[in-house]
């Protein structure tokens, strides 16, 4: 049975997070199943969690905000943890903007919890047995934050029901995403959904 043949989807529920490890050399295929939602996109070495994706490392080791495939994601060691294999969608992703936390939605007047990728990466770990160290800055996919004249804008995003991103592990690592539950900017089109993912 070839490694196609063994994949299995997984579902990333709307507004939640989920994790799994990947060996060095295996691949996820993270999926916008419904075309219009943001996945807060993490990785840690599966050794060590001090290490992990970095997008200002990753930022100066591609010299771009954005990447493309080919490139090499690097972490916060600056050693590749992951490549980015192929992207099917028009490739308008996010490096720049911060997990969302419970202090962005004050921020946006919301006067009672709400759920937010920063405890989302945090449950999805949990179901690992684990706790990041901290919440370093993700990869947001699908994310539109058009950028002209030092400023930014918030859009909602270009991608299309099931675009996906191949992200493939240069080390062992763990591999943590967040279907985004922004519902206050148009961010995920004002209607946060579930995502999906296949290991391979």
């Amino acid at each position: 049975m070839n490694a196609v043949a063994e994949e299995t989807r997984h579902r990333v529920p709307p507004r939640s997070g989920k994790a799994v490890r990947l060996k060095a050399g295996q691949s996820i295929r993270i999926i916008n199943t419904h075309g219009h939602q943001v996945v807060d996109t993490w990785a840690f070495n599966a050794h060590d969690l001090t290490e992990f994706l970095s997008m200002e490392h990753m930022r100066a080791a591609i010299d771009r905000v954005i990447p493309k495939p080919g490139d090499k994601l690097v972490t916060n060691h600056r050693r590749p943890i992951l490549t980015l294999v192929e992207d099917t969608s028009p490739g308008v992703h996010d490096t720049l903007i911060a997990a969302c936390d419970i202090y962005r939605y004050q921020g946006l007047g919301v006067e009672t919890y709400h759920d937010n990728c920063q405890d989302n990466l945090k449950a999805g770990l949990a179901e690992l047995g684990l706790t990041p160290p901290e919440t370093p800055s993700p990869f947001n996919l699908w994310m539109n934050i058009p950028f002209a004249n030092g400023e930014i804008g918030w859009e909602k995003p270009v991608s299309k029901p099931g675009d996906y991103v191949v992200l493939k592990a240069e080390m062992d690592c763990i591999v943590a995403m967040s279907a985004c539950p922004q519902d206050i900017i148009c961010i995920n089109d004002g209607a946060p959904t579930e995502a999906h993912y296949e290991v391979f």
